[in-house]
C-alpha cells in the first residue's frame, strides 16, 4: 500500500506529487504549490530549488531541523494569465515540541517554457 501524499489531497504520494519530484511538469501553480509543500516534509530541498524561478531563487534553501509538518490548505488559485498565477495557502507546522504555527502566505508563480516556477511570496504573519 502506498503512503497518502503529504500535501493532503488524499492521494497516493506514487500519482500526486511523487511524479513532480521526478521531473514531470505541473499542470498548474496549485499543483506546483502542493509538490513543493510535500518537498518541505520530506526534506528534498534541491527540488524546492529546482522549482524556485531563477530571478528570485536563493542559493540554498536551508530547511530547519526538528521542523514537523502537520497539514495544508490551499485558499486560493488564481491565474492571472496563461503563464501567471497566485495561489494562497496556509501551511501549519510544529518546531521540537513546540506550539503549532500557521504559516499564511499568498504566492506568486510564472510559467516559462511550459513549466511552472515559484516566484515569491507575502507572508501574512498578522
Amino acid at each position: 500500500m502506498d503512503l497518502p501524499c503529504p500535501c493532503g489531497t488524499g492521494r497516493a504520494y506514487a500519482t500526486c506529487c511523487h511524479p513532480l519530484h521526478r521531473g514531470d511538469v505541473a499542470d498548474d501553480a496549485a499543483a506546483l504549490m502542493r509538490s513543493r509543500y510535500s518537498a518541505y516534509v520530506l526534506g528534498l530541498d534541491g527540488y524546492l530549488l529546482d522549482s524556485w524561478h531563477p530571478d528570485t531563487r536563493p542559493a540554498v534553501v536551508a530547511l530547519e531541523a526538528g521542523v514537523r509538518w502537520l497539514g495544508l490548505e490551499v485558499k486560493r488559485h488564481e491565474a492571472e494569465g496563461p503563464d501567471r498565477a497566485v495561489v494562497a495557502f496556509v501551511a501549519r507546522y510544529r518546531v521540537g515540541g513546540g506550539r503549532a504555527v500557521r504559516h499564511r502566505e499568498t504566492s506568486r508563480f510564472r510559467r516559462v517554457d511550459g513549466r511552472w516556477f515559484y516566484l515569491d511570496g507575502e507572508v501574512d504573519i498578522g
